[in-house]
């Protein structure tokens, strides 16, 4: 391997899945010499994924101590803690919205979404040092972190960093970054999944989960200087016999949803990684051509991508029963509480049983593959 790189650290949406990308972190602790040393001066971070990239850029000074807490803010952490699931927010929930539809919107204002977030900001208000992320950056353990969200007024992916002075906004095609202090409102922004969540407002503009149109979710990290990508993906495995089961049955509700969410949070990330993985191959060839290699920008990114091993389908289906009960009930209304309908489960799931499971699993995985990460890490 030639020279030692930057890394960027990229973790990727999708609701509680990202206590899959605590596990996989916390492992890392256990590989490096210096467990207090951040292998990652780059972190980006979108939706979950973005929480946890500011619990680490925020701590980066001490790598071990940042990882171990959001270890134990996942292990912790409760649906009251991310929206409201009480019966009597959903009854108020279900009447505004008969009285809107049956009045045009007359009668009462269209809601702003189907669930609550506000407890979320509580959560994260309480438990989030923001001000770390500018001592990480001048105490030298960091040297940049951004989130990215997505703009309703302009139609824009926008990336919002922090960190060293050096680092140039950039414009691209329906993508911009910006610099800007990272808030709570940032957090909001790039994590309020539309319908499910209310729009976030930065200054006078209102935005939206940052997966919404990320079509080059790895950009971010490279215009930030990273020259290698350490990806955490939360692409869950197929259950094993879902397809043959399901085979003539009609999708439910919940299905369906599941099926919208994964294109959300897992279609981009894949595609971008192809396009990655194209544009190497295309630079290969290019090796010994001194001349060609002058006229285009284009560069090797070297990529290491870890995902979940197991079904997160499964998993979740284990654990549904840690739904309160009227979720559980809506749920399965829905056909949320079957198998092979629980892929919208693995979004909302925000309970310890769930999430513990998934750590470990992340734990595990990276474990499992620690020689390939200490070489991409140089360790």
């Amino acid at each position: 391997m030639s020279g030692r790189g930057k890394v960027g650290l990229v973790l990727s949406g999708g609701g509680a899945r990202a206590a899959y990308q605590a596990g996989v972190l916390l492992a890392i602790s256990r590989l490096l010499p210096e467990p207090e040393r951040n292998p990652f001066p780059i972190i980006c971070g979108t939706s979950a994924g973005a929480i946890n990239a500011v619990a680490l850029a925020a701590g980066a000074t001490n790598y071990r101590q940042s990882v171990r807490f959001l270890a134990q803010m996942w292990k912790q952490l409760h649906i009251s803690n991310v929206y409201d699931a009480s019966l009597t927010y959903f009854l108020k929930t279900f009447f505004h919205f008969g009285i809107s539809i049956a009045t045009g919107g007359h009668g009462w204002r269209n809601p702003k979404s189907f669930l609550d977030n506000a407890p979320l900001r509580d959560f994260l208000a309480r438990t989030m040092p923001l001000d770390g992320i500018q001592h990480s950056v001048e105490q030298g353990a960091l040297q940049a972190l951004a989130l990215t969200a997505s703009c309703f007024s302009t139609g824009m992916s926008v990336t919002f960093f922090e960190g060293l002075a050096g680092i140039e906004e950039w414009t691209r095609h329906q993508r911009i970054g910006v610099r800007e202090r990272i808030s709570l409102d940032h957090l909001m922004a790039t994590s309020a999944i539309p319908l499910i969540f209310p729009a976030a407002q930065i200054g006078k503009l209102h935005y939206c989960d940052g997966a919404i149109r990320q079509m080059t979710p790895l950009s971010p990290a490279l215009h930030l200087g990273a020259e290698k990508l350490f990806i955490v993906g939360l692409a869950s495995q197929r259950p094993d016999g879902v397809e043959r089961r399901a085979a003539g049955y009609a999708p439910t509700p919940a299905q369906i949803f599941g099926h919208l969410l994964n294109s959300v949070f897992i279609d981009s990330m894949s595609m971008d990684m192809e396009r990655l993985l194209r544009v190497n191959h295309t630079v290969s060839l290019l090796d010994g051509y001194q001349e060609l290699c002058a006229q285009t920008n284009l560069k090797q990114v070297e990529v290491f991508m870890l995902s979940p091993s197991k079904s997160l389908e499964s998993i979740a289906y284990q654990y549904a029963h840690e739904f309160p009960p009227v979720l559980r009930f809506l749920m399965k209304g829905a056909g949320g509480t079957r198998q092979r309908g629980m892929t919208l489960a693995t979004y909302l799931l925000f309970e310890p049983g769930y999430c513990r499971a998934l750590i470990a699993l992340g734990y595990k995985d990276a474990l499992n593959q620690k020689e390939a990460i200490k070489q991409f890490l140089e360790l």
